[in-house]
């Protein structure tokens, strides 16, 4: 991803191809234009509620490292307002294999990506 600021919408495909996520920098939506997370200057991916998930690679994949994992929290920048989903979006570029050691967020642990109102943290509804 550029280094610049840029306010047009960028897709996040996971690695099968699926869109599953669109950044508006600093800001991560869903597909359904809810916010569920944000992206540091230094291309880290944080969730709506400054914890650290993992990291934009150049194909613009949200990854993490299957072990070891960085644990860091960060504040989190003012919630957004939702935004209208594109109703179409370009078709994914070819991604490349990842290593072992290295998961797609998106595949196999979207839950990291929530948005405001769920997660694991949020109180239970007595």
């Amino acid at each position: 991803m550029n280094k610049e600021i840029s306010r047009r919408p960028i897709p996040v495909y996971n690695t099968q191809g699926d869109w599953s996520a669109l950044i508006i920098q600093p800001y991560i939506y869903n597909t359904l234009g809810e916010w569920i997370g944000w992206v540091s200057e230094e291309e880290d991916v944080f969730d709506v509620d400054g914890v650290y998930v993992g990291w934009l690679n150049r194909e613009n994949r949200v990854l993490r490292n299957r072990s070891a994992n960085k644990i860091e929290k960060r504040d989190a920048p003012e919630p957004p307002s939702a935004i209208r989903a594109p109703a179409t979006i370009p078709l994914p570029p070819l991604m490349s294999i990842l290593p072992y050691g290295v998961i797609d967020v998106f595949e196999e642990e979207p839950e990291r990506l929530h948005t405001v109102d769920t997660g694991e943290l949020r109180e239970d509804m007595n």
